[in-house]
């Protein structure tokens, strides 16, 4: 399966924050959609970075509450890894293992976004192949 696939059943909205805006106000968005990560865009079409929960408490331990009331491309990671619509699942998934990320991004061809997918999304469209082809081969093997 490609990723575009996955988007057009689970959805391409992308939850986005302005680099502007403070840590305070992306734990406060992560909260209210229960979600792990928000892409960090001026614009909400491209993005600069992203911020995880996982960035949050890291600083957190790092900096202390301080940080809270400083803006989030503070604490962003800048460097973002993406993937295509194209791509396939497999490969987003072995990118997330070696990299240890949870979230990626995904860009159209001009950079922009037009979905994000996490680790649990891939996960599900792995299991989900897996049973689809578990039960094509008990139909050839009982011929049904």
């Amino acid at each position: 399966m490609v990723i575009g696939k996955l988007l057009d059943a689970k959805g391409h909205t992308v939850a986005t924050i302005a680099p502007g805006a403070t840590v305070r106000d992306a734990l406060a968005a992560l909260a209210e959609r229960g979600i792990g990560a928000l892409v960090v865009s001026a614009d909400g079409r491209r993005p600069a970075g992203i911020v995880s929960e996982r960035d949050v408490v890291r600083r957190l331990h790092d900096s202390g509450a301080g940080i809270l009331d400083r803006p989030v491309a503070e604490i962003m990671v800048g460097d973002v890894r993406s993937a295509r619509p194209g791509d396939d699942v497999e490969s987003v998934m072995a990118l997330m293992t070696v990299q240890r990320i949870r979230h990626v991004p995904v860009l159209d061809d001009g950079g922009e976004l037009v979905g994000i997918v996490s680790i649990g999304d891939v996960v599900k469209s792995r299991l989900d192949a897996l049973e689809d082809e578990k039960r094509a081969l008990v139909d050839y093997i009982y011929a049904r």
